[in-house]
C-alpha cells in the first residue's frame, strides 16, 4: 500500500474555494493573510483553535559535535519558532495509535 502524499497549496486551496463557495483568487488570498499575520503575531503567540499554536523559544547555547570529525563546536543561544500542536489536534489525528 503506497503512503498518501501531503496536500499541497493547490489542492488546500481548491478545497477550500469549494467547500465554503469561493473564489480560487479569494481562497488564495486569505491563505496569504493568515500567513502573514501569523508571521507578524508569532513574537506574541499565534493560537488557530484546535490546530494550534506558534511560539518563540529561546535555546540555551550549548556544546555540540561535528559528525564527520568528532570535533567538539559551540552552538550559540538563539531564538527559534515552534509550533505547538493542540491536545484536540492530537486527539483527532491519533485515534487508536497507543
Amino acid at each position: 500500500m503506497a503512503a498518501k502524499k501531503a496536500m499541497t497549496k493547490g489542492q488546500l486551496v481548491a478545497h477550500f474555494a469549494e467547500k465554503f463557495e469561493l473564489t480560487r483568487a479569494k481562497s488564495t488570498e486569505f491563505f496569504t493573510e493568515l500567513a502573514r499575520v501569523a508571521t507578524k503575531e508569532a513574537k506574541n503567540g499565534f493560537t488557530i483553535p484546535d490546530l494550534g499554536k506558534l511560539v518563540l523559544v529561546k535555546r540555551k547555547a550549548r556544546m555540540g559535535r561535528n559528525p564527520q570529525t568528532g570535533a567538539s563546536i559551540h552552538i550559540p543561544a538563539k531564538t527559534v519558532v515552534k509550533f505547538r500542536v493542540a491536545k484536540a489536534c492530537k486527539d483527532a489525528v491519533l485515534v487508536g495509535k497507543k
